[in-house]
């Protein structure tokens, strides 16, 4: 797929267009989403873009397994894209992270990978207490 997006959001928007992919990224980038092979009522996809679109998507991401099953996507992280301002997106980690948010919502949230907010709340509890 011919785009100058990252994975998984070259690939949407080689389905759908850079403006699609990139809306994407702004709502899950940089958490682990799940994209069903056919597009579902309730499904963030669906939610965000619209039944028609979101299905398009996930038909354009699905593939045959080995028993000729269609599979959808999978816990497969949502590249950031070329949006984040990361100075920005750690201060609002920061703050989510102190009103008590989860590690998803936080990463929704700063537009960071679930991965850097494990890494942000571990220097933290480095700096910890001593009981």
């Amino acid at each position: 797929m011919n785009s100058s997006l990252p994975g998984l959001l070259g690939d949407i928007a080689a389905i759908t267009d850079a403006e699609t992919a990139l809306l994407i990224a702004q709502s899950h980038g940089g958490v682990r989403v799940s994209i069903p092979p056919r597009a579902e009522d309730g499904h963030w996809l669906t939610e965000l873009l619209g039944f028609e679109l979101a299905d398009r998507i996930c038909r354009g991401l699905s593939v045959l397994d080995g028993d000729g099953k269609l599979k959808g996507v999978q816990r497969e992280v949502i590249p950031l894209g070329p949006a984040a301002v990361l100075k920005a997106a750690r201060r609002r980690a920061a703050e989510a992270l102190s009103e008590g948010k989860s590690v998803r919502d936080t990463a929704q949230i700063s537009g960071l990978h679930e991965r850097t907010i494990f890494r942000m709340k571990a220097s933290d509890s480095d700096q910890g207490e001593l009981f």
